[in-house]
């Protein structure tokens, strides 16, 4: 059942590193059955109780899943495998279309910005006890999500989208509930699920966001939360359109308990209107990171939430690193006053990118998907063949499997720095590594 692997130990956290270890260093292969825990606690002479805690130890911590009857096994992708490793290097001489990074000659000078905010900080420096959030930031990030019409709540900041959704996960589920997720989706988000011990549930996306009756069935068959990028879905481009909004919320309607969480995604480089989904469950969050449009190493996010949300992540934050940094937070609210990114330029910019390449590929006869932000998807029939074809013909692009579960193949091109005279090549490129191998003769 197991191979030569021999799993040990006496203790239940013991017999569950036992298990883990193996599982990192390859030993224990995804989908492997795990013994019955009474069988283990026999070999192991130990209580079947103790084999018990071993097992939920490790469901909590993502390595294993257990099916009823028919016992536990190794995650198919565990949380020691990172969707991070499916990349491509890119070697000298090799464009980048790869990285899903913005554009760094449309991201904001930051020098002056923290420098006021550093010398505000010399006035008035922020220490122990004082208040966790900008006042001046909670004042216009509560006035865009009105203009917005995200629903009214309180304020937090935390340490980008990733951070805010793990705490919102943490702040209402339990290890082994269900999340539904997008399908192609964001590949760290498809990782941390998991990584906290929590399982995915795939729903499809087309150009207006995930797919109204995939969600119903995510969540008739028990789904807790549900994850959705309104703009800027990485890695299809989708916005989530008016009239799939009011079909989602439709849906939402009938499951008042499920925890939603928004991502705006393309906050800052999309002129897309947002249709937001908040509001009709009990229990939601929408968050707002300044990667994209003011760079990612500012590490910042804004969001909002329903009270008991908001308050258990703040909770949460003050037994862990307490705050996010109010020099980041003010120098934010400068770039801000200061209108340093102009998102309709911004978008107007990455659009014109996007819109070429898809106009291209559309002559070549590929059909590729790109509403919004800064990567185009294009469906393959094999993905592994077109990024070796294209890394071959001097272009390096992200392997579709880092994005999607049960979805179709595909590769997504960032084209966040595709120059007027790529695109053309990029194309051409695309459509050859596409297209069939050439036949080749053999005598």
């Amino acid at each position: 059942m197991l191979g030569g692997y021999r799993i040990e130990g006496r203790r239940a956290a013991e017999i569950a590193a036992s298990v883990e270890r193996a599982v990192g260093s390859g030993e224990l292969e995804p989908g492997q059955l795990l013994p019955p825990m009474r069988e283990l606690a026999v070999e192991l002479g130990v209580n079947p109780n103790t084999v018990a805690a071993a097992y939920r130890i490790l469901r909590e911590r993502g390595v294993i899943e257990t099916a009823g009857r028919r016992g536990s096994r190794v995650r198919p992708k565990p949380a020691t495998t990172g969707r991070e490793s499916i990349r491509v290097d890119v070697p000298e001489g090799v464009r980048d279309a790869a990285s899903g990074n913005p554009d760094p000659g449309l991201l904001p000078p930051l020098a002056k910005a923290f420098a006021a905010a550093a010398e505000h900080n010399d006035r008035e420096p922020v220490m122990y006890g004082d208040a966790a959030v900008e006042p001046e930031l909670v004042h216009r990030a509560r006035a865009a999500f009105d203009a917005d019409g995200v629903p009214d709540g309180p304020i937090g900041v935390a340490s980008g989208s990733l951070d805010v959704i793990e705490r919102v996960l943490a702040a209402h589920l339990k290890p082994g509930d269900t999340v539904a997720v997008e399908d192609p989706g964001w590949g760290s988000l498809l990782d941390l699920v998991p990584a906290v011990g929590l399982r995915t549930a795939p729903v499809g996306v087309d150009d207006e966001g995930p797919l109204p009756d995939d969600v119903r069935r995510a969540l008739e068959a028990g789904a807790r939360a549900l994850i959705v990028t309104d703009r800027a879905q990485n890695p299809t481009g989708a916005v989530v359109s008016a009239a799939r909004a009011r079909a989602i919320r439709s849906v939402l309607k009938d499951h008042p308990d499920v925890l939603l969480i928004e991502d705006d995604h393309g906050h800052g480089i999309v002129d897309l209107p947002l249709h937001a989904l908040a509001g009709v469950t009990r229990h939601w969050a929408f968050v707002r990171s300044a990667a994209k449009a003011y760079g990612p190493d500012l590490r910042l996010a804004v969001f909002t939430g329903d009270t008991v949300t908001v308050d258990r992540v703040r909770g949460r934050q003050r037994l862990g690193p307490g705050w996010i940094s109010r020099i980041g937070q003010r120098a934010l609210v400068r770039l801000w006053v200061d209108g340093a990114v102009d998102p309709k330029a911004v978008a107007a910019a990455y659009a014109e990118r996007r819109d070429a390449l898809i106009a291209a590929l559309a002559e070549r006869g590929i059909a590729a998907h790109g509403r919004s932000g800064l990567n185009v998807w294009v469906p393959v029939p094999d993905e592994t063949g077109a990024v070796a074809r294209l890394l071959h013909a001097g272009w390096a692009v992200a392997p579709g499997a880092r994005f999607r579960m049960s979805a179709p193949p595909g590769i997504r091109i960032t084209i966040a720095t595709l120059a007027a005279d790529e695109v053309g090549l990029l194309a051409e490129a695309v459509a050859t590594a596409v297209g069939p191998a050439p036949a080749r003769g053999y005598v």
